[in-house]
């Protein structure tokens, strides 16, 4: 994958918003800031993936993650795009 392609897409429904989506969006911007990955990481919101049970959910370049906390967000994020 190229870094053209390196893509988040966050479910932004009302159910994985309310289960965590909510923060987990704004600690994405931070990680992408934080990390200097804000202008290679295509980062989408999406109404609902229809796996409302599952959620929260993310895919991550095209990897799709499911009941998505904070520490297996910090773990998804630097599997891929830890830089080194």
């Amino acid at each position: 994958m190229t870094e053209s392609e390196r893509e988040i897409v966050i479910c932004m429904g009302s159910t994985c918003f309310s289960r965590g989506n909510a923060k987990h969006l704004g600690f994405i911007q931070d990680y992408l800031k934080a990390n200097q990955l804000d202008a290679e990481v295509k980062l989408v919101g999406h109404l609902c993936q229809s796996v409302c049970n599952e959620g929260p959910n993310l895919v991550v370049n095209g990897q799709t993650y499911n009941r998505v906390d904070q520490a297996a967000l910090a773990t998804i994020l630097e599997r891929h795009f830890a830089k080194g």
